[in-house]
């Protein structure tokens, strides 16, 4: 689904869950087949029943056994409050496709969080359950040209981590354009889909929804190794999908609306500036 590698199991139970909380799975339905799963999200079953687990951990699955696919659960636990991107983008990514002119702005270190939960409000689209005459959608991302503060390598040089992520930042990329610019044919929708590159590497993913609503989230650093052709990399680096992720409402009252304000004029100051034309290798 990300064109560049296979989901987590994680990654995989985020998705289910915010279609059961997005109302797309209801109370009492069944899921798909742990075949079914597997082949949707191009993955082993193992992976499947990992994030299965984890989604009846959280409660959201009842029925659970070997004879049948599991049915969601009667009590869907709220949303309220802040969430990992992951769980809470798709929903509000999804409530602002519903509008006729889409305008989503987004900085960020990948587009992997934002090309993962756009797949709901495209599906949405496909199925006719939601039709935007338009969709504007500017992304900010480091350059390639830059010294990122992370992901790097805890000592030594800094090359192969950053081919790394220089690779998956441009196969996310690649896939959130296909993806929206093929609403154009399939839909007849007005899609734009622009990239800027960054001289820094932001600190916070920031995410601006039809001028209505900001979400911000903070990138925690994090020690990890990634196993790689010669050997393990042991690498300071974020796990951006767990980030808690923050709202702020334009009519939720002076404060809220100051902030999406000025994160407005942020972003817009930083695309118009010190920004840079991006293209993607």
């Amino acid at each position: 689904m990300n064109g560049s590698r296979r989901l987590s199991p994680q990654e995989i139970a985020d998705i289910l869950r915010e279609r059961i909380r997005a109302g797309d799975l209801k109370a009492g339905d069944r899921l798909p087949t742990q075949a079914e799963l597997a082949e949707e999200f191009g993955v082993e079953r193992g992976a499947v029943r990992q994030a299965l687990r984890a989604l009846q951990e959280d409660g959201l699955l009842s029925n659970v056994s070997k004879g049948s696919p599991p049915r969601i659960a009667d009590v869907v636990p709220s949303r309220e409050g802040p969430q990992p991107t992951m769980v809470g983008l798709a929903p509000r990514l999804t409530e602002a496709f519903a509008v006729q002119h889409v305008r989503i702005d987004a900085a960020c270190l990948t587009a992997e969080t934002l090309m993962l939960a756009l797949g709901e409000p495209v599906r949405l689209i496909h199925e006719g359950t939601i039709r935007p005459e338009s969709i504007d959608v500017r992304i900010l991302l480091p350059s390639r040209d830059i010294t990122l503060a992370f992901p790097v390598p805890v000592e030594g040089p800094g090359e192969d981590v950053h081919q790394r992520w220089l690779e998956m930042r441009n196969a996310q990329a690649h896939v959130l354009r296909h993806n929206l610019r093929a609403l154009r044919s399939s839909h007849g929708i007005d899609v734009r889909v622009t990239f800027r590159a960054l001289p820094f590497t932001p600190p916070v993913k920031l995410y601006l929804l039809n001028g209505t609503e900001a979400l911000i989230a903070y990138y925690m650093v994090t020690r990890r190794e990634e196993p790689s052709d010669t050997g393990t990399l042991d690498m300071y680096d974020v796990l951006g999908t767990e980030s808690l992720l923050f709202s702020f409402e334009k009519d939720a009252g002076q404060r809220d609306a100051a902030f999406l304000e000025q994160s407005q004029m942020w972003f817009d100051a930083l695309w118009e500036t010190i920004t840079t034309d991006m293209t993607l290798s």
